[in-house]
């Protein structure tokens, strides 16, 4: 019933605002996407099919479909399926994939035909398959910028922390993308947050991408098939973030064979099964990893020690199966579970700390083919964020939880109108819920409980279409609109207090009830045009609401951080960016360069107020307003082929904040600003056995305020800090060094495996995480002395992985 009542609301909302637009021609653009459909004569056929990996039937994301003599062709979408339609005649149809050997087929186009591509990989198999998800002159030939997509093997070939593979790590090597700091996951994507960033796993959107406090993320490389980063010129299916998309698929699983794969490092081991259940129709995968940290230090801390059941560790478990019951319909079940357990205690103090927190994802998708131009895509998702704080110290106990629960449902259509024109347009509806810093605690009798209600509601709601117009040879344009609306709704109470913070009045909103009711038009637009085969400009603009929100005192994404909704307190956040590139390719696509300008604008950011301590308080209350923007840079050099690989990026870039209750009104550069940035990664294959690999990072150091005079009152000494920002931390500079060892391949044997040695930070640089100030002496006898330390985290540190496949 209160489904039923939020539905109805929704599309009265929607009703409104689409009578409201009729009159400034918002559907023209509606109207032109389905003229599109008209321009066909009744002597056109559709070929329609996937492109499949041979080997393991795997679908291939964005292979490349070519009809001979004639410009250019299709993509297969993110499940396989392509169609492209043309005149009566006699064609050859061609398929490639890179790293895969291409295909050709004959056909005499009379009638509408299915044409399924299976390509082989142009590896032999005792090696990896190396898979790529765009073909090599995408950059240039697309009308999507900003788009950056990696294949697993370059991933898995890059040296990391303790040898632990890790995408995210990866992804802080491209141009644009700042990291958080020493050793953290944490994406800073164009003077963006981390909360401005859409983190896509099976389409269920990730809260928190860390784990042990963010030096680690939580996707296993085992299960992972593709990883897409778009950083500007978002898509219209794509909304909810300001600055990036990030969209992982996992593996689908091998239906021909069963097939073992898995990692013993220093600190963690992984293995990850999978296998067809029904030979071309069903197959299967399950992935998990574990940490021994705790199982490795237990054995160190007797008994009689006060800090004996201390420990941490972290796990996560991934799995996927689906069912092909026809050329027409397809079912995937997915799943993503990850925890991190820390526990300290100190027997001497009677202290003791439970922190749990983690994700839980689950996406239930349904591929449909209704004709052969109208692919869809119908998803269940289920998504669930938690964290805890419970500590206790004698008879005294604290808890403090958060976290954000999601039911979605979403549905989206692939329609293939010509092959001048792709078209995609769907839905969603989300229903959240948000356990924001609920903070409670007992001493004996006496209990402490929350000021304000424990749980918010909202619904979210999403329409888009988007057309892929490719106007001719030179001239190509993305264009689309996207609505979106967000509602907070009840049960809910807010409170009416005095000066004094005692309740006087409230105001009582029921089950399902309006409280506060936001949305907007967000229209995105990317064009391409091709000065030659080798050469592209392209410009983007686009807009993004954004209605949930986290909330930090730290430049980290620690699991504290506090996702809030908007509400009749906090506004959405919206922002403008606005993108322009050079693209050019040389030597048969062997080094692909970029050269791109982004200006970005944003509204209604979010701030803790100044001296604010978490308080049994709503949080709200201590949050403050103002405004963003960035500009910068980004340069790219990236080497496709040959024995030597990787790519050089530089990121020259400045993001700045203003806050009329912060730092007294004036403009501060923002957390996450950071003027130099510079990567580059070699990949080489030395012979058949071994391939060496080799990271260098340089960037400025990170802004941050510090204080600058010191002074005693009453014995105490006490410190006045600078502005928000004000000072910076030393560069940060690290460089990182892997060799892979490969084994004769044999057939006879059962277990074939590698060997992975790494050192990071190979000349051990002590790169600064903090700084604090320490004091020594008394300012009774006048021998106090205060002096700035610098903590750093990692020196050099040197790791094996041994991986094995059977």
């Amino acid at each position: 019933m209160i489904i039923r009542k939020q539905m109805k609301n929704f599309f009265l909302h929607l009703r409104i605002i689409i009578l409201n637009q009729v009159n400034r021609g918002s559907c023209l653009f509606f109207s032109f996407s389905l003229f599109a459909t008209s321009t066909f004569s009744q002597n056109k056929f559709t070929v329609t099919g996937y492109v499949k990996d041979s080997l393991s039937v795997e679908t291939l994301i964005g292979a490349t479909i070519t009809i001979n003599g004639k410009n250019g062709g299709v993509s297969s979408n993110q499940y396989g399926f392509y169609s492209i339609t043309l005149p009566a005649g006699k064609y050859t149809i061609s398929s490639s994939f890179v790293g895969y050997q291409s295909r050709q087929e004959y056909i005499d186009l009379s009638k509408n035909i299915n044409l399924n591509f299976l390509l082989t990989p142009k590896i032999s198999t005792n090696e990896e398959v190396i898979v790529y998800s765009k073909r090599r002159d995408a950059n240039v030939k697309n009308a999507q910028m900003s788009k950056i997509d990696l294949s697993m093997s370059q991933v898995k070939s890059i040296p990391v922390l303790f040898g632990e593979v890790d995408i995210m790590k990866t992804l802080q090597l491209l141009p644009g993308v700042s990291n958080a700091g020493e050793g953290n996951t944490g994406l800073y994507v164009r003077g963006g947050g981390p909360d401005q960033n859409l983190i896509l796993l099976d389409d269920a959107i990730v809260y928190n991408t860390g784990h042990l406090f963010g030096f680690f993320s939580i996707f296993n490389g085992d299960a992972i098939k593709n990883t897409s980063l778009i950083k500007g010129g978002m898509p219209a299916q794509y909304g909810g973030r300001l600055s990036s998309v990030l969209d992982i698929t996992m593996k689908e699983g091998n239906m021909n064979k069963f097939q073992v794969d898995g990692g013993l490092g220093l600190i963690a081991s992984r293995i990850s099964i999978q296998g067809p259940i029904k030979k071309q129709k069903a197959s299967f995968i399950v992935s998990a990893r574990r940490t021994y940290i705790d199982l490795l230090a237990k054995p160190f801390i007797p008994k009689s020690s006060q800090y004996h059941g201390s420990g941490y560790y972290f796990y996560d478990l991934n799995t996927k199966v689906n069912y092909q019951f026809s050329e027409t319909n397809r079912l995937y079940l997915s799943g993503y579970f990850g925890r991190d357990v820390f526990d300290f205690k100190n027997s001497q103090r009677s202290f003791s700390t439970n922190i749990p927190w983690g994700n839980t994802t689950g996406t239930l998708r349904w591929n449909h083919v209704f004709n052969r131009k109208l692919f869809s895509n119908t998803t269940l998702l289920y998504n669930d964020y938690k964290f805890a704080f419970n500590a206790s110290q004698e008879d005294f106990n604290i808890s403090l939880s958060s976290g954000i629960r999601d039911l979605t449902l979403k549905t989206d259509f692939d329609y293939y109108a010509s092959p001048q024109h792709k078209i995609k347009f769907g839905g969603l509806f989300t229903y959240h819920t948000f356990t924001p810093n609920i903070l409670s605690g007992n001493q004996d009798s006496i209990k402490f409980q929350p000021n304000n209600s424990n749980k918010k509601y909202a619904n979210e709601m999403a329409l888009y279409v988007q057309d892929d117009w490719e106007i001719s040879e030179k001239l190509q344009l993305n264009a689309g609109l996207r609505w979106s609306g967000f509602e907070q709704i009840g049960p809910y109470t807010i409170y009416q207090t005095d000066a004094d913070q005692n309740r006087t009045d409230s105001t009582v909103y029921k089950r399902g009830q309006l409280i506060k009711f936001y949305n907007g038009f967000e229209p995105r637009a990317t064009l391409r045009y091709a000065i030659n085969d080798e050469t592209s400009v392209k410009a983007a603009v686009t807009r993004n609401y954004q209605y949930i929100h986290l909330v930090s005192n730290a430049g980290t994404t620690l699991p504290t951080d506090l996702w809030v909704p908007s509400t009749y307190r906090v506004q959405p956040q919206i922002s403008w960016q606005y993108t322009a590139g050079l693209f050019k390719n040389f030597k048969d696509n062997t080094y692909e360069t970029s050269v791109e300008l982004y200006y970005k604008q944003m509204q209604n950011q979010i701030e803790y107020k100044e001296g604010y301590t978490p308080s049994l308080t709503d949080p709200e209350e201590s949050f403050v307003f103002g405004k963003g923007w960035s500009y910068g840079a980004e340069f790219y050099l990236n080497k496709a082929k040959g024995r030597l690989t990787g790519w050089i990026g530089y990121t020259l870039s400045w993001t700045w904040r203003k806050f009329p209750d912060l730092n007294s009104g004036n403009t501060y550069p923002a957390k996450y600003d950071r003027r130099h940035d510079l990567s580059v990664v070699g990949m080489y294959e030395l012979n058949k056995h071994w391939k060496l690999s080799a990271v260098f990072v340089f960037a400025s150091g990170n802004a941050t305020s510090l204080p600058e005079q010191f002074y005693v009152v009453e014995g105490v000494l006490s410190q006045q800090y600078s502005r928000i920002n004000q000072y910076r931390l030393p560069s940060y500079h690290r460089l990182d060094l892997s060799a892979t060892y490969t084994p004769t391949y044999k057939p006879n044997k059962k277990i074939h495996g590698s060997w992975v040695f790494s050192i990071y930070n190979t000349y051990s640089r002590a790169n600064p995480y903090f700084i604090y100030f320490d004091q020594t002496g008394s300012a009774f006898d006048g021998t106090l002395k205060v002096e700035a330390r610098q903590v750093s985290l990692f020196p050099i540190i040197p790791s094996v992985t041994w991986n094995f496949r059977f």
